[in-house]
């Protein structure tokens, strides 16, 4: 889990996220977000990448306005800023805008650790965000977010759960969020198997490898197999998820080994290679298309749409057709 400084106040005028886990990085900037818009809902909020970060720009955005809005700026990525850029931020540093919190991200190491000081150096509000690779790390975060959610789960269950999803924290998060309002009660081993692992883990996945290898007709049949046999169509929704994320991830990496890509996407080495078999066929355009059909999907299985069973089948369809939307192309 995220660790923070003792000073925690999310409206503090810098925080400083560091590390390489996206999840923790991304709720260390939705908390800031979060708070500064509970104080004032008009808040402006600029979400940056290196390359749209300037020489001049952080300027522009901490100028004072006639308004005096309040304004969260996002700087992502901040060790890849330039040289002049880096200044920009420094001197900024020493004398921040009222109303204004800045919010730097930095995946911490040596690059870039000039600014990393000198924000530290400035008071900055610290948020930990360490990339969890020790099976324990993941352990203590699967238990600090059923705690976060007022839900107990055992030990026992947990341990399941991690056994269960791996190492990818979104899908762990995700996981335990489901679990927490679809189970009353302790959670025990028994229900995380009944959710995530036999039969239905098996069943559900099924579905989503037919479906983003573009084989409609045996995706279709594992669906109806998987729902006639009490597949809970939430786990179809997740495992969907997971597959088209993961087409995703892949074709936005650089070429490598699968050792290497899987230390980089936290999956593991055997999953490299059947994505990258899965994958062929798909464009960029394909994955915002099936996500959106995920999306879509999730919203009706969990009361967003009259027949559960349909939203599946419509989602299936559009990913299996995403698929091959190279060779249509």
């Amino acid at each position: 889990m995220a660790k923070k400084t003792a000073d925690d106040d999310p409206l503090a005028p810098l925080t400083l996220a560091v590390g390489q886990e996206e999840l923790l990085l991304d709720r260390a900037v939705q908390q800031v977000v979060a708070a500064a818009r509970a104080a004032d809902a008009d808040t402006d909020v600029r979400d940056l990448t290196p390359d749209q970060l300037q020489p001049g720009t952080l300027a522009e955005l901490t100028s004072p306005s006639l308004f005096a809005e309040r304004k969260v700026v996002v700087v992502r990525n901040a060790q890849d800023l330039s040289a002049d850029t880096i200044k920009d931020v420094k001197a900024y540093l020493g004398a921040p805008a009222e109303e204004i919190t800045l919010v730097l991200l930095h995946a911490g190491g040596v690059k870039g650790k000039g600014l990393l000081d000198a924000a530290r150096k400035a008071g900055a509000r610290e948020v930990a965000c360490p990339k969890m690779t020790k099976p324990a790390d993941r352990l203590a975060f699967t238990r600090s977010e059923f705690r976060a959610l007022g839900h107990s789960a055992t030990p026992e269950a947990c341990q399941a759960l991690v056994d269960a999803i791996g190492s990818d924290l979104r899908e762990l998060a995700s996981a335990v969020t489901q679990l927490a309002a679809d189970v009353e009660g302790t959670i025990d081993e028994a229900v995380v198997g009944r959710y995530y692992t036999g039969r239905a883990e098996a069943s559900s996945f099924t579905v989503a490898d037919r479906a983003v290898e573009g084989r409609t007709a045996e995706a279709l049949e594992a669906l109806r197999w998987s729902l006639a046999t009490g597949v809970a169509p939430v786990l179809i929704t997740s495992a969907l998820a997971q597959g088209v994320r993961a087409i995703g991830k892949l074709s936005g990496a650089r070429g490598g080994r699968p050792a290497d890509l899987a230390r980089e996407l936290g999956m593991p080495p055997w999953k490299i290679d059947r994505v990258r078999q899965q994958m062929r066929g798909w464009t960029p355009d394909g994955v915002a298309v099936a996500l959106r059909a995920v999306a879509e999907a999730d919203a009706g299985v969990k009361g967003g749409g009259d027949d559960p069973e349909y939203a599946l089948e419509k989602a299936v369809v559009t990913i299996a057709r995403a698929a091959r939307s190279r060779g249509r192309g």
